[in-house]
Parts: C-alpha cells; sequence; structure tokens
C-alpha cells in the first residue's frame, strides 16, 4: 500500500494530466466549434448523442445536460444502433458522435448508416486522421496528449476532455437560446435545486406567526413576545411599519450593558436598521443574506416596505435550501 503522500501525489499528478488536456482543448479550437453550435442551435429536430465504451457514459452525461439547458437530446449507444436502435435517428436530428480512437468497429459501422440518412454528423474525436474524423461534418478535436494513468491506457484525460466539450456546447448552446434561471426551474423542479429556482419567500414565511411590539413596549413584554413567536427576534413599530427590530443578540447586549433594565422599552433597544428581504424574492436569495451577514432571520416585506412576517434560516433548512 502506498503512504498517504505517496497517494497525494498521485491524485496530484491526475490534476495536472487532466488540467493540462483541458487547457490544450482552447488551442485545439476552431472554427467548427461556431458551426457545431450553430448547426444544433439550427435543428429542427433532437440531438443525437452516441458512443462505445467510456465514450458513451460520457454521452449520456452530455445528454441529461443539453436536456436540462433548453436543448432535446436522446442517447443512442453505438453497438445497439447497429442492431435496432438506428431507428432513433428521425431525419431532422443533428447526430453527435463520441470516440477517442474514432477507429472502433461499431464507429466504423455505425458511421456510413448514419451518412446514409442524411442526418448531420458531429464528431468529438481524439484522432483527426480517424475514420470517424474523415466522414463526420464538422469535426471538434479533443486530442490529449496521454492518459492520466502509468500505462497511458485507461480513459482519463481523454472523456475529461470529451466531458468538457460536451459542457461548452450546452453553455454555448444555453447562451444561444437566453436560457434564464427561470427556464431552468421548469426542468428541475424536484429536489434541493428546483426549491432554489422556484420557491419565493411568500411560501415560507406565512407559516410562521408575526411578532411585532409597539417602541413604548416594556423589556418584560417585548421578551414575552420574542419567547411566544419563538423566532428569535420581534419587529418594533406599529402594524406594518418597522421602526426596527430586537434579536436574541440585541437582548444579550442589553442585559451586558445594564445593571438595571426597569424602566427600558423596546425602542431602547432596537437595531433601527433590519436586514430585509421582499416576499417577491426567491428564498435562496433570502439564504444569501442570511449567510452575507452572519444573521438567522429577516424580515419580510412587500415592495413598499411595509412589514409582512419573519422568515428564519430553520425554515430554509426545514426546506431543504441550505
Amino acid at each position: 500500500m502506498k503512504t498517504e503522500n505517496e497517494l497525494k501525489d498521485i491524485a496530484n499528478q491526475v490534476f495536472s494530466c487532466e488540467k493540462k488536456a483541458i487547457e490544450n482543448m482552447g488551442k485545439l479550437l476552431d472554427n467548427n466549434f461556431p458551426d457545431a453550435v450553430k448547426t444544433l442551435f439550427l435543428a429542427k429536430g433532437r440531438v443525437i448523442i452516441t458512443g462505445i465504451g467510456k465514450s458513451a457514459n460520457i454521452a449520456n452525461k452530455i445528454v441529461s445536460t443539453f436536456n436540462s439547458t433548453g436543448t432535446p437530446a436522446i442517447f443512442m449507444h453505438a453497438a445497439d444502433a447497429i442492431h435496432g436502435d438506428l431507428g432513433i435517428i428521425q431525419p431532422d436530428d443533428v447526430v453527435i458522435c463520441i470516440s477517442k480512437s474514432g477507429n472502433t468497429p461499431e464507429i466504423k459501422v455505425l458511421t456510413p448508416l448514419i451518412k446514409n440518412t442524411g442526418n448531420t454528423l458531429i464528431a468529438i474525436v481524439g484522432n483527426t486522421e480517424s475514420y470517424l474524423a474523415s466522414q463526420a461534418d464538422i469535426v471538434l478535436n479533443t486530442t490529449v496528449e496521454c492518459e492520466a494513468d502509468p500505462n497511458n491506457l485507461a480513459p482519463t484525460a481523454s472523456t475529461t476532455a470529451q466531458l468538457v466539450m460536451g459542457d461548452a456546447l450546452a453553455v454555448a448552446l444555453l447562451e444561444c437560446r437566453r436560457f434564464s434561471a427561470n427556464d431552468f426551474a421548469k426542468y428541475h423542479p424536484g429536489g434541493a435545486l428546483g426549491k432554489q429556482l422556484y420557491m419565493r419567500v411568500s411560501d415560507i414565511y406565512k407559516n410562521n406567526e408575526r411578532p411585532l411590539v409597539a417602541p413604548e413596549t416594556s423589556i418584560r413584554d417585548t421578551i414575552l413576545e420574542m419567547t411566544g413567536k419563538r423566532l428569535g427576534c420581534t419587529v418594533v413599530g406599529h402594524d406594518t411599519r418597522i421602526d426596527g427590530i430586537i434579536t436574541d443578540g440585541d437582548l444579550r447586549r442589553m442585559l451586558k450593558a445594564n445593571a438595571d433594565i426597569v424602566g427600558l422599552k423596546a425602542s431602547d433597544i432596537m437595531s433601527t436598521t433590519p436586514k430585509t428581504v421582499l416576499n417577491t424574492d426567491f428564498a435562496a436569495n433570502a439564504l444569501a443574506i442570511m449567510r452575507k451577514n452572519s444573521i438567522t432571520q429577516l424580515v419580510v416585506t412587500n415592495a413598499e416596505g411595509h412589514y409582512l412576517g419573519i422568515i428564519h434560516l430553520h425554515d430554509l433548512l426545514r426546506e431543504g435550501i441550505v
């Protein structure tokens, strides 16, 4: 077994190799990339992405990325394609074929079949002298100097290069489609990611009580209001008007600074510049404000600045926003 330092060295060697492969792709980039983006953007059909072996795994991931960013895509395994799945390809579809060598038997059989259907063929290939490259309408060069393993055999740097090229296509298409965060939310309605993209403050704060005391309220009654509403704070004001806020921290600072609190009122210890968030804001934005200011609650207001309620960090944790 290798020592801890030896294992770290191996990891760093892999990182260095794959980083170099990615950096080299910038030097290989030519007008074929914008041509590929334009072809995919203008396609009336879907994008069919195919490959064999590890390249098939990369193709699957790129399909997922395309679909989630507004470009309809389908995975077709190269081996299955030549045994009946070629019917997946429809007349208006564009086909992307991924291969390191571009000369595997399945790719050599599949390529002319795709050409016979008249579909545009885009190759993401690590050998620009290969059969696949010679047959493709557009060639995206993902050549790497070597793989990350000591035998230069295991697909590592080459598959990283393929993946990065796929991401570059997806992001370029996203930009061309002006794909917004709202569009992204439509494709990711479930889980924490979906909630970050569609859940708003108004969906959450209404489940909480609405702590409020008048400026002249005694400290004793202020503490009772905070304790009863269990949000660690209370707004100071009248109805929807916000004069300030008192938090647990304000109470601690008050006790430290005052030996006698009899006669103190809410207005004596309140902070006059509470952090607020609009009820129409995304819940994820509320979280960002809390993190930036190292606080656990925000005053919720409407566009007119009227006090509506409180949103707490625990609410965001419960909803899986964090």
